[in-house]
């Protein structure tokens, strides 16, 4: 599924390419711009997906009724350094569109980076919880 993936993505990014080429201020371009936009975004997604799914595991044959009581483990300093560099990567670009473009494009831009921002968060603070 990987390898579908890769090959369908690659192929999707090169049609978005040689559809950019064919953008015109008329309705053949118009169409050609939906193109671009829409199969950049679907190869983005499915070679997204064949770079970080994983390969599924066998997993050994457990007994319905004895789940595994999970163990907290203590997190890596990589999270609070990720998370907190998240942060700061959305606090300089919201100023740099607040300077640039006003306050308006600095609301759009905090829109667009609040996934960001809060999985940017959580990785802080899930560090912060299981590290006293």
């Amino acid at each position: 599924m990987r390898r579908l993936s890769l090959a369908g993505g690659f192929a999707l990014i090169v049609l978005a390419f040689a559809a950019a080429s064919r953008v015109t201020d008329s309705r053949a371009g118009l169409v050609a711009e939906i193109v671009t936009l829409l199969g950049g975004l679907a190869g983005i997604g499915l070679l997204t997906y064949a770079f970080a799914a994983r390969p599924r595991s066998a997993r050994p044959s457990t007994p319905a009724g004895s789940p595994r009581p999970a163990a907290a483990r203590p997190r890596s300093t990589r999270d609070l350094v990720l998370g907190a560099a998240g942060v700061l990567l959305a606090i300089v670009l919201v100023t740099g569109l607040a300077i640039s473009g006003g306050i308006m494009w600095a609301g759009f831009g905090l829109a667009l980076l609040l996934p960001m921002i809060a999985g940017s968060v959580y990785l802080c603070v899930r560090f912060l919880r299981t590290n006293p």
